[in-house]
C-alpha cells in the first residue's frame, strides 16, 4: 500500500474516534500505576437471594487442563502465560468463566485448587491477566461462585480487593464499548461484595460509568449498539447479573444503588430479550452478524431462563411475520417454513466499529428448521489474513463490486470507508414479503457504484435480486450454503439442487446472471473451520436474480 492510500487509510479511520480515545490511549500506555497491597474490608452481608446464573459450557478438561476457543492446553505444559498461545485464548484461561458453567459444582475441588494457582503464578500488576478486560471478568466470576455457595480463602478475598484496586487505575476510557462496560460491572460487585469508604467509591465509579452507558449502548430496539448478535448475547447477560447483584445486597447496599440499576435496566430488558429472539435461527441459536460466533455467550436457552428468573413476570410475546429493529437495523422476515435475516445496518457506531465485517445487505435462511444460506462467521481475532478474510465482503451473503470490500476493515479491529445503508422499504402482502435497500460503500471506487438489493419472500420461495449503478469492472454475489446442505449444479450453472440434512429438497436457479460453486468455509465457533459450498453470481448487465424453491 502507498503511502497516501495508508495516510487516507488512517484519516477515514481516526475522524471518527472521540477525544477520550486519543488522550485516554496515551494515558493507558504511560500511566505506571503501583499495586495496592493493603489488606480487603469485611465483606458486605447479603440481605436478598443470589439468582443462579446463565451458564456456559465446562472450558476445564481436567484438575490443571482446559479447552478454550476449541483448542486444549494445560497449566504444565504452558503456564499461565507466554506465547505458546494466541492472546485471545490467554484472556479466556483467566476470565475462570468454569466457576460458573454447567456442573460447576462437581469441579469444585479444581476450582479451589485453581484460584490458588493463580493468586500464586500471577504477581499484581503483571501479566495477561491484569489486564483490565480478563481482570474484569474474573473478578464477576469470583463474586459469581462465592454467592453461589464457593468459598474464597483469605488469600482469594485479599486478590479480589487488590484486583479491585488496580482496575479503578486502569479502565479503559480509550476503548469504551463492552469493555469499559465491563469495567464498571466489575466494579459494581466489587463494591457490594465488600463493605467500607472503598467499596463505597468502587460502587460509585461503576454507578457513573453504568449512566452514561447504558443509555448510549443500550438501543431504543433492544439492540448492543455494536450491532453483533454475540455481543448482544454477552450485554443480555451484563444486564442480568446487574440486576441480580443488586437485588441480592438490596438490604445492606444504599437502597438507591439497586434503585438506579433497577432504573435503568428493567425498562430495557423486555427489548433485549426480545432483540435476541428475532436475531436468531429456529435452532434456538444467533445468527451470525459481525463479530459473532455461538458459544462464547451462554446459549439462547440458558439466557431465556436466566432472564426468567430475575423478571419472573415478564412474557414475552410471538414473533410477527415482519419483525423490524428500526435503531440496530435488522429485518427478520418468516413465511412459512422459511425466516430471512437481513443486514439492512450500518456496520457499527462510527466511532467504535471493531467488531464490524464489511457485511451490509447480508441475509441469513433457515427452511425447515435447519439454517440453508449461512454468513462465514468468526473463528479468530488479531491481525492474521484469515482474521481480515472473515471480516470481508466475500465472506458474507452479499456483493463484492471490483473485489473490494463494502466497508474497509484491516487492522484486525479497525474499519476506515465504510457503509451506510440508505432507501430501506418493507412492504407486506397476502403473497409476498418485499424487502429492498442500498449502501454506498464502494462510492470511493471510480464509477462511484451503489448497491441495491430487494428480498422476495414467498411462500415456497425467495427470490433476492441485486443491482449496482455506477461504473465498475465485475460485481459478484455471493450465497454460502451451511455444511449439512449438499448442493449440485447443471452443466451450464445455472441452476441445481440443495439437499437439507433431513433430505428435503431446496431448488435454486440463477434468472438473471452467470454462477459457479466453489468450497468455501463456515466458522460458527472460535477455532472452529468447516468446509461448505459457495455459489457465486456474476452480475450481468448490472444485475442479478437468483431464486430458491423449496415444497
Amino acid at each position: 500500500m502507498g503511502l497516501l492510500n495508508k495516510t487516507g487509510r488512517y484519516w477515514y479511520t481516526l475522524r471518527h474516534l472521540r477525544p477520550v480515545q486519543f488522550y485516554g490511549r496515551v494515558w493507558f500506555r504511560y500511566s505506571r500505576p503501583r499495586p495496592d497491597l493493603r489488606a480487603a474490608s469485611a465483606l458486605r452481608a447479603r440481605s436478598g437471594t443470589w439468582q443462579a446464573p446463565a451458564r456456559r459450557l465446562p472450558s476445564m478438561s481436567g484438575p490443571r487442563s482446559f479447552v478454550f476457543l476449541n483448542e486444549p492446553g494445560g497449566l504444565d505444559e504452558i503456564g499461565w502465560d507466554g506465547g505458546q498461545r494466541e492472546k485471545l485464548w490467554r484472556y479466556n484461561q483467566h476470565y475462570f468463566d468454569d466457576l460458573n458453567a454447567v456442573d460447576a459444582e462437581a469441579r469444585q475441588a479444581w476450582h479451589l485448587v485453581l484460584i490458588e494457582d493463580w493468586i500464586a503464578h500471577n504477581p499484581p500488576g503483571q501479566g495477561n491477566g491484569w489486564e483490565p478486560y480478563p481482570l474484569s471478568l474474573r473478578v464477576v466470576n469470583w463474586v459469581k461462585w462465592a454467592l453461589s455457595g464457593g468459598e474464597l480463602s483469605p488469600a482469594a478475598v485479599h486478590s479480589l480487593a487488590v484486583q479491585a484496586r488496580w482496575l479503578t487505575r486502569r479502565l479503559e476510557i480509550h476503548l469504551l464499548g463492552n469493555h469499559l462496560f465491563g469495567n464498571a460491572k466489575a466494579l459494581l460487585f466489587a463494591g457490594l461484595f465488600f463493605e467500607g469508604q472503598e467499596a463505597d467509591g468502587w460502587r460509585r465509579t461503576a454507578l457513573e460509568i453504568l449512566a452514561r452507558e447504558i443509555p448510549e449502548q443500550f438501543l431504543p430496539d433492544g439492540g448492543q449498539f455494536e450491532l453483533s448478535t454475540m455481543y448482544h448475547a454477552l450485554a443480555l447477560e451484563d444486564a442480568l447479573d446487574l440486576i441480580n447483584v443488586a437485588a441480592c445486597y438490596a438490604g445492606t447496599a444504599p437502597a438507591e444503588d439497586d434503585q438506579r440499576v433497577r432504573g435503568w435496566l428493567i425498562p430495557r430488558l423486555p427489548a433485549m430479550r426480545r432483540w435476541l429472539q428475532v436475531m436468531c435461527h429456529p435452532d434456538g441459536e444467533i445468527a451470525l452478524f459481525n463479530d459473532a460466533a455461538i458459544g462464547i455467550a451462554p446459549s439462547v436457552a440458558e439466557l431465556e431462563g436466566y432472564f426468567a428468573r430475575c423478571l419472573p413476570d415478564a412474557v414475552p410475546l410471538p414473533l410477527q411475520a415482519v419483525e423490524r429493529l428500526p435503531d440496530s437495523g435488522y429485518v427478520r422476515l418468516q413465511s412459512g417454513d422459511a425466516v430471512a435475516l437481513l443486514d439492512v445496518a450500518r456496520v457499527g457506531p462510527d466511532y467504535l466499529p471493531g467488531h464490524a465485517h464489511a457485511d451490509t445487505l447480508s441475509f441469513e435462511l433457515s427452511l425447515f428448521g435447519q439454517r440453508v444460506l449461512v454468513n462465514g462467521g468468526t473463528s479468530c481475532y488479531g491481525t492474521s489474513a484469515e482474521r481480515l478474510r472473515q471480516r470481508g465482503t466475500a465472506a458474507h451473503n452479499t456483493v463484492t463490486v471490483d473485489g473490494q470490500d463494502s466497508s474497509e476493515v484491516w487492522g484486525g479491529f479497525r474499519v476506515a470507508r465504510r457503509a451506510y445503508p440508505a432507501g430501506l422499504s418493507l412492504l407486506e402482502d397476502a403473497n409476498c414479503l418485499q424487502v429492498s435497500c442500498s449502501h454506498d460503500g464502494y462510492r470511493w471506487l471510480k464509477g462511484r457504484p451503489v448497491h441495491t438489493r430487494i428480498w422476495f419472500l414467498h411462500v415456497g420461495s425467495l427470490a433476492v435480486e441485486d443491482n449496482v449503478s455506477g461504473g465498475y469492472g465485475e460485481a459478484v454475489a455471493h450465497y454460502r450454503f451451511h455444511p449439512d446442505v449438499v448442493v449440485s449444479a447443471d452443466p451450464y450453472g445455472r441452476e441445481g439442487v440443495a439437499v437439507l440434512a433431513d433430505g428435503r429438497r431446496v431448488g435454486w436457479q440463477i434468472e438473471r446472471g452467470a454462477g459457479e460453486l466453489v468450497p468455501s468455509s463456515w466458522h460458527p465457533r472460535f477455532g472452529v473451520a468447516q468446509p461448505c459450498m459457495l455459489l457465486r453470481v456474476k452480475l450481468v448487465g448490472q444485475s442479478a436474480r437468483v431464486r430458491f424453491k423449496w415444497m
